[in-house]
């Protein structure tokens, strides 16, 4: 069976969760993280010399980067019709849905961490003002551009119909939703996020916390 290490609510670890919710994979997760299992013991920095999760153990794959993961969760499990939908094989279809994903992990992260960490966090490392709200503004100009997308194609990330980029981003949209800033109106993302609550997956997985 598929090992998933990694607390269930680091958001990360939920985008793994979240597909296999869609691909209804079976799995058993372990706890690993802060408040669990340290990431700095010798078997798991086997596993993954960053020290962070999720980590998967697939018979004798072992990943980590949770973009990555899903994408092979994507092309390794469920049906064909199913997994194609994820993460189509046509060039330009997945780079497409690879383009907003690999967005999030770079461009989005990298605008709400200082915001994250001082909001929710309440980390003494991150108390400037300044910083905070430079990293506020960061953030929700970089919503603005999901917003623009999902304004356009009136549906998901990339077009008309619910892939991986969507999972990422989904939980990308309730963090931002959830963490006590101001914030702009954005009705596209709005739709977006009840388009989203249709989903098991998300019900079980995309709002479970913001730790």
């Amino acid at each position: 069976m598929l090992r998933i290490l990694g607390k269930a609510s680091s958001i990360n670890v939920r985008k793994v969760l979240w597909t296999c919710a869609e691909l209804g994979i079976a799995f058993a997760r372990e706890d690993w993280g802060a408040g669990f299992q340290s990431t700095q013991q010798p078997q798991f920095l086997a596993l993954n010399p960053n020290a962070m999760v999720p980590v998967i153990v697939d018979d004798e794959v072992v990943l980590w980067e949770s973009n990555t993961i899903c994408r092979y969760l994507a092309g390794r499990y469920g049906d064909a019709q199913l997994a194609l939908s994820l993460l189509p094989l046509e060039p330009a279809a997945r780079a497409r849905v690879e383009q907003w994903m690999d967005w999030q992990a770079t461009e989005l992260n990298n605008s709400w961490r200082y915001a994250f960490m001082a909001l929710v966090r309440s980390s003494p490392a991150h108390t400037d003002p300044v910083q905070i709200e430079a990293s506020i503004a960061q953030w929700n100009r970089h919503m603005g551009i999901l917003e623009s997308q999902l304004d356009k194609t009136g549906a998901f990330a990339a077009g008309a119909q619910f892939t991986l980029a969507d999972i990422v981003l989904g939980l990308s949209v309730n963090r931002w939703r959830m963490t006590p800033m101001a914030r702009p109106d954005y009705p596209a993302i709005d739709a977006y996020l009840l388009r989203l609550l249709e989903r098991p997956g998300f019900l079980e997985f995309g709002q479970n916390g913001i730790p």
